[in-house]
């Protein structure tokens, strides 16, 4: 398929990425969706590829490590713009957890993964340049444990360690569609339209590059798709997930297209259309598992100071060891072989945590906190009301203003779970809301000292305090996220919060920083430069503030030169001039 819109691929003298374009207004809203799908779904391919495997490939040829890095860097900042990505630091705790642990157990256990959450209901999930992986709430949603999330994450780190995407960026590129700079085309076409709609244009376009478009235009090679699901069913295997989650979650997915309403366009799952799921397929994932599970080895985790490495090991023949673990019980070379511990006393997984993460995921998701609320009182009547359908409707509850009930929710809950950091963090939040902020603040602190910089309890510890809008709150607030900074050089939700509370506390430098590095990361980097080149003016800056800023412009410059050059502005700054 060829495309002509006047797109102009090029290159910097410093390297960097140049697209020109002049595209045909009547094309644009096709383009946005087309575009922003090839950079989601990761290269063209006939449904079946008959033609000899790759015997090696010149795909590392078309973009270095590093700009593949910042192409996700940048795809993942135009998600956040455009409000399509769930920012939580209890959610994002969890898929981090569970996506980093795949990734140790993987062939290329040195590359780089950055793992993060769609708001998106629908069933989808997508690996993009740089290690980047998406994973839509409504894949999770129709999860029912954390093994069958982890199969469709090890099948997408397959992806990258393989370079299916980056082959598919060079058949892209062969093919005249430009997929390197695509999202700085989707973003240039939405904002070169005056039309007061081309804003919803643009969204609307973007939101349905996850549907319909992805399918008409990528699918994934049926080899690449096997080697996929064959690789990610070991790397399950290694980091100590059950190997039975793929074909569960395959089941689910297929069984999902069947019983949806609506034209086959509709029902048929969005992962669906780029990741297929035959019968043939889910009966060979079933068959692997078998293998899998009759191997005469097992997962062994190595901690170090410095890192984690999980690993499948041969057993020894022979030993009591050996027959332990075949009767479900790990085998620890380290331990006497005749202390037996079963696999349910030492599991890696958290099916509880798995639980509030889903409902979590399933309340922040929701239209409105209303919604959620009728949706959670739906199940209940239906019977289908487990503790964790409990705690998110506590959640809801929270979320809609009704603190007081959501607070009786989380205690009744926190007796059955003694110490569990969700519903203690849920409990503490509600009781701040609803006026007792001082046994609010005893829980917050006494998570803090049982784990010191916590990100989820630092920061929805700081979101109350900024709630109270004082001085003092501010500070305390400060004072809580300050050792987390310099880990936090990419989380918007971070910056945004630690602005907030900096500008409370009446540190106006600090919180232009923030704020310019909010903005910067979640697409808006001109608006972000604008703002450290304001700040620079300040008489009041000490050598150390005017060091950051001037490296933080240094560094943002460029980019923004770039985008300008695509013919690419800032839609606010735009109308102001």
């Amino acid at each position: 398929m060829r495309i002509n819109a006047g797109f102009t691929p090029s290159r910097t003298a410093a390297g960097m990425l140049r697209l020109s374009f002049a595209p045909v207004p009547a094309m644009r809203a096709f383009l946005v969706a087309l575009v922003l799908c090839l950079a989601v779904a990761g290269g063209h391919a006939a449904a079946q590829d008959t033609r000899l495997p790759d015997i090696g490939s010149s795909a590392g040829t078309v973009l270095s490590p590093a700009q593949q890095a910042e192409y996700g860097q940048m795809l993942l900042a135009q998600l956040r713009h455009y409000d399509m990505v769930l920012e939580d630091p209890l959610v994002d705790q969890w898929l981090r957890a569970t996506g980093n642990r795949l990734a140790a157990a993987s062939d290329q256990p040195r590359q780089s993964f950055t793992f993060f959450m769609m708001k998106d209901r629908s069933i989808n999930a997508f690996a993009t340049l740089g290690g980047y992986i998406g994973v839509n709430v409504g894949l999770v949603l129709t999860a029912q444990t954390e093994d069958e999330v982890a199969a469709v994450l090890a099948h997408e780190v397959a992806h990258v360690t393989q370079n299916h995407v980056l082959r598919g960026a060079e058949r892209a590129q062969r093919d005249s569609i430009p997929l390197l700079l695509a999202m700085l085309g989707a973003i240039a076409i939405a904002s070169s339209s005056d039309s007061s709609s081309s804003g919803d244009a643009a969204m609307a376009a973007i939101a349905s590059a996850q549907g319909l478009a992805i399918q008409r235009q990528i699918d994934y090679t049926r080899s690449n798709e096997s080697e996929a699901d064959r690789l990610g069913m070991r790397t399950l295997a290694r980091s100590g997930f059950d190997v039975d989650g793929m074909a569960d979650m395959f089941e689910r997915m297929q069984a999902a297209s069947r019983t949806n309403q609506g034209g086959e366009r509709e029902r048929v799952p969005d992962y669906l259309r780029t990741h297929p799921v035959t019968t043939t397929r889910i009966s060979e994932a079933r068959q692997r598992a078998e293998q899998l599970r009759g191997d005469e080895s097992v997962v062994v985790t190595t901690a170090t100071p410095e890192a984690v490495r999980t690993e499948r090991v041969p057993v020894p023949a022979g030993t009591s060891a050996a027959a332990a673990a075949a009767a479900g019980g790990p085998f620890n070379p380290l331990l006497p072989g005749s202390l037996r511990v079963t696999a349910a006393d030492l599991a890696y997984g958290d099916s509880v945590q798995f639980g509030w993460a889903r409902e979590r995921m399933r309340v922040l998701s929701a239209n409105t906190a209303g919604a959620a609320v009728r949706e959670y009182e739906g199940m209940r009547r239906a019977g289908d009301f487990d503790d964790a359908k409990r705690y998110g409707m506590a959640l809801a509850r929270l979320q809609a203003g009704d603190a007081a009930a959501a607070a009786t929710r989380f205690a009744a809950l926190l007796d059955d779970y003694p110490d569990d950091t969700w519903l203690a963090l849920g409990l503490a939040e509600a009781q701040a809301r609803a006026g007792r902020p001082d046994e609010a603040d005893a829980r917050f602190e006494a998570l803090l000292r049982r784990m010191p910089n916590h990100r989820a309890v630092a920061l929805t510890y700081a979101g109350v305090l900024a709630e109270r809008n004082t001085p003092e709150a501010g500070r305390r607030a400060q004072d809580l996220l300050r050792p987390l900074l310099r880990t936090a050089s990419d989380d918007p939700l971070f910056q945004r919060t630690f602005a907030r509370i900096s500008e409370i506390a009446g540190d106006p430098v600090r919180a232009g920083e923030a704020y310019a590095e909010a903005d910067f990361l979640s697409g808006r980097a001109e608006r972000a430069l604008v703002q450290l080149h304001t700040l620079r003016k300040r008489d009041d800056l000490d050598y150390y503030a005017r060091a950051r800023i001037e490296a933080r412009i240094a560094a943002i410059t460029p980019t923004v030169l770039e985008l300008r050059r695509q013919g690419v502005r800032d839609e606010d700054l735009r109308r102001q001039h």
